[in-house]
């Protein structure tokens, strides 16, 4: 998950900070350990909004009631009233809202549980948009307000990831790439880029086993969430976030800070530039994935899905997968409902059940 406690990213000044690799003396001049691409720009990443046409059934336990309206803020909007009161009322009813308007955009199902953190979540929009009651909030929502759908979205996702997560993926994926060594282009998609740990670890594993920055790999890397696209995209990162790579992959792959940027580590722009990193919702009628896909990392997503929503985005995948692609699951996923399309490999990597179209 995003620490909401982590400091941002401070800006730099000029003159005031500089880059250089991990591990090496301030202030040297970056040296590419590896071939390094063309310095092309980097795809634009499209901030379209999230579409709310569709509709789907609200999960089991779901169910639309109305929802209280009366206001009920404290003055100067603090976070709770005095003996520890809510700042507004979110009724059962609310909650039960929140979940159908989620799991209709989003095919996301929230758990009974979640209703505290979905209040916590939820009542910063209520104060953004100087709405005093979640009855008026959800109303706008409903009436297509597409701006606050995006940030609503975004609100209750959750990003919890790290660099070479599950890392007994890597070496499998890094084996199925010399396998493919004569395909160009072969194509990667990770579908939930979160802040960017795993789509830059693809990248890293895809640069190792080329030994170059130049390589025949294309990898787009998509996630509903907006705010930590935009994190991926820029690839900088405080130093606890990265210090558990190896030395060779700090040097190799990043760049320090200091002034301004001290205690801060960058991905190397060769690095960056080997990721077109896009917005997407699982559950939108079109993807903007060009095929057939190599591989394909759908990792810690599926979990958020129902079973039938689950295996309506597996049915998807297939199509546009090559018949000897691979899809790795997180570590708690088991894809054993779609077994007609994809059977496991073991370690949750799986492949296509029928391997002709």
């Amino acid at each position: 998950m995003v620490d909401p406690k982590r400091p941002p990213v401070p800006p730099a000044k000029p003159g005031s900070s500089s880059l250089s690799p991990v591990g090496s003396t301030l202030g040297a001049r970056p040296a590419s350990p590896l071939g390094a691409r063309p310095a092309t720009p980097a795809p634009a990443r499209p901030q379209s909004p999230l579409s709310s046409s569709l509709s789907r059934p609200l999960p089991p336990g779901g169910g639309i009631a109305a929802s209280s309206s009366a206001p009920a803020r404290t003055p100067g909007g603090l976070g709770q009233r005095e003996g520890g009161a809510r700042e507004f009322v979110f009724t059962s009813a609310d909650f039960e809202r929140v979940r159908k308007l989620i799991y209709q955009h989003a095919g996301i199902s929230l758990s009974p549980a979640k209703q505290d953190m979905v209040y916590s979540r939820l009542a910063r929009r209520l104060r953004a948009t100087n709405k005093n009651s979640f009855g008026d909030y959800l109303e706008m929502l409903e009436k297509g307000n597409s701006d606050e759908w995006e940030r609503f979205v975004n609100s209750l996702t959750t990003n919890l990831t790290s660099f070479f997560r599950e890392p007994h993926h890597f070496p499998i994926f890094a084996e199925h790439l010399k396998k493919l060594g004569s395909r160009n282009p072969i194509r990667v998609w990770c579908s939930a880029a979160s802040t960017g740990e795993e789509p830059y670890s693809i990248a890293m594993t895809v640069a190792e086993t080329f030994n170059s920055f130049t390589t025949p790999v294309s990898i787009i890397a998509t996630d509903l969430d907006t705010n930590v696209l935009a994190t991926a995209d820029k690839g900088v990162y405080a130093m606890d976030r990265v210090e558990r790579l190896s030395p060779d992959r700090l040097k190799r792959f990043f760049l320090k800070g200091s002034g301004s940027q001290e205690g801060y580590a960058a991905v190397r722009p060769e690095l960056r530039r080997m990721i077109q990193f896009q917005q997407l919702n699982l559950l939108n009628a079109s993807y903007p994935v060009k095929g057939p896909l190599d591989v394909i990392f759908c990792r810690n997503v599926m979990i958020y899905f129902d079973k039938p929503t689950q295996y309506k985005i597996l049915s998807r995948f297939a199509p546009m997968m090559q018949e000897d692609g691979l899809l790795f699951a997180g570590h708690s996923e088991s894809f054993l409902h779609a077994a007609d399309i994809f059977r496991s490999l073991g370690k949750t990597v799986y492949e296509l059940s029928r391997r002709t179209r």
